[in-house]
């Protein structure tokens, strides 16, 4: 499976691909052919998405497929083809609509007999249809229709049963997709199903609605297990796997290189600078020039010949690249010839396994060695209801420190001045490297001040150091030392103060 979830030629014998972004990754490698499975979601949760992907693809393949539909016409299913850009052609679909009268109680009648299958006329014609066919994919939409018309979960049950037995020796892989509006949650089919899917959709106060899948059952099948992000997007379902930094191996043990920001003073800040495969947070409060001073080392990069990436949660490309150039930093060249790409994330619209997937094509199609994400607080946001934030950014540290990937992390704290700065996300035990930047007051002036409290990589200087933006760069000034109290927002004068810049 390539990174972008395109389907790639099977290497593992009797696996059959889906043909959906994404999924066959995290079913270890796809579909055990000749078995039957079960895809359940609520109504709108992408199950008839997936079943005509599944399809398609084996179109592709050259294989005989058929889609038996028992709650659509055909003509919506056309609809939803459409939608997507997809032509059905190869795709033999089958009604199995139940009359009116098959719905009055006193019409109801089982669909299989107690000792072997009973067929209605309608099932019979199906199944007529699957012995000269021959296909070796097949969709049932969905179960609802055979759980209503059975009557009793015992009568359902041998129904299913009965499905499975019949398509076992017919070299055939099914697809039953159900639409759970059951009253209570069935299991009798996951019992019966050789892998289970589950679909969901979470619909938050604001935003887009998330979508997430988990597969909870697969026999003898090792699969990527939790949950994973997935979008429905025109051209089908694309889901983003979660990140298991383990699963990449790291680059072979060398001395870490050091990347510098083309700033003298700052580097020497940074004890020369900062490391590959190390993360950096820049952290204090709004304005003091942390997003500033992390484009100042995707630029060097980008002047280096080397790609950065960069993810803003907090304004816009424009805004972005107005404000670099006011200080002379133009980012424009670079960003035309692709050394530095900028992506804005729309925190609302945007999903926590779309984002990391985003940044997984920057390290491994653009080779990115630097990426700034920019800011943690938009990151919070964009996983409001995630209680697992920090894990997953550990997960995601992990995976570019193993590429050796240089990560710079922007934490705006709330607050201007003082010591009551409090920051949302904590994240400095995960980073390698702390840096800080404050507001301070001096002689009328609000000034900055820039220091670096944490740096795994090697020694670094310990000083705080007077900075500034001005409109020919950044500019890291001399050691504070004649005053004390800087960080507190309000330094008070040691002797020898009269001497400062």
């Amino acid at each position: 499976m390539k990174l972008d979830g395109t389907a790639v030629p099977s290497t593992q014998d009797g696996l059959m691909k889906v043909g959906v972004p994404g999924l066959d990754d995290v079913l270890g490698g796809g579909l055990t052919s000749n078995r039957l499975y079960l895809v359940e979601g609520t109504p709108g949760a992408g199950k008839t998405t997936i079943a005509l992907q599944f399809l398609i693809e084996g179109v592709k393949r050259g294989e005989s497929v058929l889609y038996v539909t028992l709650s659509e016409t055909a003509q919506e299913l056309r609809g939803v083809a459409r939608s997507h850009g997809w032509d059905l052609s190869g795709i033999e679909v089958r009604e199995m609509l139940p009359s009116e009268a098959a719905l009055e109680p006193d019409e109801q009648y089982t669909m299989f007999h107690p000792s072997e299958v009973e067929l209605s006329e309608t099932t019979l014609r199906i199944l007529s249809d699957v012995d000269v066919l021959k296909p070796s994919r097949v969709v049932f939409d969905s179960l609802s229709e055979l759980r209503l018309l059975a009557g009793s979960s015992l009568r359902y049950r041998r129904q299913i049963l009965a499905l499975k037995q019949f398509f076992a020796g017919r070299q055939c892989t099914v697809l039953l997709l159900d639409d759970m509006t059951a009253m209570k949650h069935d299991l009798q089919v996951q019992s019966i199903a050789h892998a289970v899917i589950r679909l969901e959709q979470i619909s938050s106060d604001y935003g887009a609605a998330r979508r997430r899948l988990v597969v909870s059952k697969y026999r003898g099948q090792q699969f990527r297990g939790g949950y994973h992000d997935y979008r429905i997007e025109r051209g089908g379902l694309r889901v983003f796997p979660r990140l298991v930094a383990s699963e990449h191996p790291s680059a072979p043990a060398v001395a870490p290189a050091r990347i510098p920001s083309g700033l003298e003073a700052l580097d020497t800040l940074l004890g020369g600078g900062l490391e590959r495969g190390t993360s950096t947070l820049f952290v204090g409060a709004p304005g003091t020039g942390k997003s500033t001073v992390a484009v100042q080392f995707a630029l060097a990069a980008a002047q280096r010949g080397e790609c950065a990436a960069l993810f803003i949660f907090d304004e816009s490309i424009h805004t972005l690249r107005t404000r670099c150039e006011s200080m002379g930093m133009d980012l424009g060249p670079y960003i035309e010839s692709g050394r530095i790409k900028v992506r804005q994330v729309d925190p609302a619209e945007l999903s926590p396994g779309e984002f990391v997937h985003l940044i997984r094509l920057a390290v491994v199609e653009c080779g990115a060695a630097v990426v700034v994400i920019d800011s943690l607080n938009g990151y919070l946001n964009a996983m409001p209801d995630e209680r697992f934030l920090i894990v997953q950014l550990h997960e995601l540290l992990s995976y570019l420190g193993q590429a050796g990937v240089a990560t710079l992390l922007v934490g705006a704290q709330h607050g201007l001045i003082g010591m009551q700065m409090k920051t949302p996300v904590d994240a400095s035990y995960l980073a390698d490297a702390v840096v800080l930047l404050r507001y301070f007051e001096l002689e009328g002036e609000v000034r900055q001040a820039i220091s670096v409290l944490k740096k795994r990589g090697g020694a670094h200087e310990r000083s705080i150091r007077d900075f500034s933006m001005t409109a020919t760069g950044l500019k890291v000034g001399e050691p504070l030392r004649h005053f004390r109290g800087i960080l507190t927002g309000i330094p008070v004068p040691t002797d020898g103060a009269q001497h400062a810049s």
